[in-house]
């Protein structure tokens, strides 16, 4: 499993060169192999198949057909500022609504009602994100004259429609010059001062203007050596029209700090109130922004409280950040990460068994894989990352000496013990593992972080519970990362809300968290300036928050062992958790049910 990692030649070469990292990997293959011994032959008899049976939720077949559809539709509409996709994809949706609303809703039963109120919910959602895109398009492309035309190109390319060589290469000379004329346009606004163009805007056609760039090379690709005249008229304006488009790239990314490799401060564009809510009724969540914080205080005070124990058994009083910063000391050294993390999967899963907790396949503990990040991957993400596999943050070698010493103590034992079993399993890996064997016509079409992100939080409360940190510094590694995500609720709402600048996100992840300052700055731009949705920040301890209080309605009162909760959540697949409280305590829902389950019971907001 971790072959590659072993022959790194970088890793020989740390491990010769070091004598304590060669104790320290001879220790833990030891252990990995006390641990390995009783996974191999625990639970490793034939599946059941007694459970695999047709569904008789009727919806099922029609989500898949939705689901299918939508995938040809986007695969045949390739192109995100085409205004062809765009009016199709809203008839589609329109039409998609219509057809629903003939179904006889009150035949179906529990199962089937859910998905037909998810998939309801899903295209009055997608009918908002067009027409918010298309808003937002129609502000960018001023700055892009150029779009109708490569649009145009690939979509009569598309329809199959006769080209002739001539007229194609007028057309495509003709991108040049329009090029030309817009950056000439703008640079005499600029030098005026008088160029005024939002932040949000500058993105946008930045994001835009590289995407038709790589539609205008596939257009060329496709005809380039297979029609002789085409490559004689076309070859050499379509080079000057690439390279005229990437030199004006280029210069929106410098006029506008747009470029993922200009030195800037870290920035973002807020989503703005109206778009919070709507995010938050498409996912189920019945409260106000302004509510979701409240939650996230709350939760962010009771880590402080937890922290401030922990500190005083390691002799630190309440200066839980000073035992933070000895927590991080005790980091493995170079070369020794992959096997830890090995170490730390196999105990979890031990963990999970011993207490039965949730059924794990062998198949599922022999399935997953490790890779270590790139120096680029840790600038977005510094801390480890998973799915089906987990992708590990450590220093490289190209780090310089105050990097590498970050990345490890940002990387430490305690640390990383708390967040292996959230991207393995019971986490992440488990849930790429059960998506495709149970209701997967839900998994890749009602996805949401509060399922996703939520399970492998709810996990991590849970293991609190049952006593799984056991020392005081595996107790302030696991509620670093808790209190982290109390924080993402407050920084990123907030952010999104206009009440804190990405500079005070930044100040208070380093301040009130205690991550690194590259870490957190780190953090912030993934937060910002990827393609994260608003709200998916909030979204791993709000959907954590909800798992738990399912999990108290039904394990706590007697009426589902842990086992049989954790399964039966897992056999549903992803949906919205309140869509999960239902199947599993068998409500009847209405057509037009709306989102009602306060998990967190009813929560006031401090007065301004």
């Amino acid at each position: 499993m971790f072959g590659r990692g072993v022959r790194d030649s970088h890793y020989c070469l740390v491990v010769v060169a070091a004598g304590l990292a060669v104790l320290l990997s001879l220790s833990s293959n030891l252990r990995a192999q006390e641990i390995r011994k009783p996974l191999v032959a625990r639970e490793s008899t034939p599946p059941d198949l007694a459970g695999v049976v047709e569904s008789e939720n009727r919806m099922r077949p029609i989500v898949m057909r939705f689901m299918a559809d939508s995938r040809d539709l986007m695969r045949i509409y390739a192109i995100p500022a085409s205004s062809e996709r765009l009016e199709r994809l809203a008839q589609f949706y329109t039409d998609w609504k219509a057809a629903l609303q003939k179904l006889d809703f009150e035949s179906l039963n529990v199962d089937a009602r859910i998905d037909y109120i998810l998939l309801s919910t899903k295209l009055d959602y997608e009918l908002f994100q067009l027409e918010n895109y298309k808003t937002k398009l129609d502000a960018a492309l001023p700055l892009l004259p150029f779009a109708g035309p490569i649009i145009n190109l690939m979509e009569s390319r598309r329809r199959f429609e006769p080209l002739e060589p001539r007229i194609a290469a007028e057309a495509v000379d003709g991108i040049a010059k329009l090029i030309e004329e817009k950056q000439g346009e703008l640079q005499k606004t600029r030098e005026a001062g008088e160029l005024e163009v939002s932040l949000e805007t500058a993105m946008l056609a930045t994001q835009t203007a590289r995407e038709l760039s790589g539609t205008l090379s596939d257009w060329f690709t496709y005809y380039d050596g297979y029609d002789p005249m085409f490559t004689w008229w076309v070859e050499t304006p379509f080079a000057d029209a690439s390279a005229t488009l990437e030199g004006y790239m280029k210069w929106l990314e410098e006029t506008f700090e747009t470029g993922a490799d200009v030195e800037r401060p870290v920035v973002g564009i807020p989503a703005g109130r109206e778009f919070l809510v709507t995010e938050l009724e498409a996912a189920f969540i019945p409260y106000t922004p302004e509510e979701i914080i409240a939650i996230g205080e709350a939760e962010y005070a009771w880590c402080i409280n937890e922290l401030k124990k922990a500190s005083n058994e390691l002799g630190y009083g309440d200066d839980w950040l000073k035992a933070l910063e000895y927590v991080k000391t005790l980091h493995v050294e170079p070369g020794a990460q992959p096997q830890a993390v090995a170490d730390m999967a196999f105990e979890a899963v031990n963990f999970l068994r011993d207490n039965d907790l949730i059924t794990v396949d062998q198949l599922a503990v022999d399935s997953w894989n490790l890779e270590m990040m790139s120096l680029e991957r840790q600038k977005f993400n510094p801390f480890f990352t998973g799915g089906a596999d987990i992708d590990v943050s450590f220093p490289t070698d190209e780090m310089d000496h105050a990097g590498k010493l970050m990345s490890m103590r940002g990387n430490n034992i305690h640390f990383a013990r708390a967040t292996v079993h959230h991207e393995l399993i019971p986490g992440h890996h488990m849930q790429f593992y059960t998506i495709p064997r149970n209701n997967s016509h839900r998994g890749w079409t009602f996805g949401t972080p509060f399922w996703s992100e939520g399970w492998a939080l709810h996990w991590e409360m849970l293991l609190w519970d049952l006593g799984f940190p056991q020392t005081p510094e595996n107790r302030i590694g696991m509620l670093f990362w808790r209190i982290h995500r109390a924080a993402r609720i407050i920084f990123s709402f907030k952010f999104h809300l206009g009440l804190m600048t990405a500079q005070e996100c930044i100040d208070m992840l380093i301040e009130g968290v205690g991550h690194e300052p590259s870490n957190a700055e780190a953090e912030v731009r993934r937060s910002f300036e990827s393609h994260y949705n608003p709200i998916y920040q909030a979204a791993y301890m709000i959907g954590g928050l909800q798992f738990r209080a399912l999990h108290r309605e039904l394990v706590d009162s007697g009426r589902m062992s842990n086992r049989e909760f954790h399964d039966a959540v897992l056999r549903n697949s992803v949906m919205p958790v309140e869509m999960v409280r239902a199947a599993l305590t068998n409500q009847v829902l209405p057509r037009d049910f709306k989102s009602v389950w306060k998990f967190y019971g009813e929560v006031e907001v401090p007065a301004k």
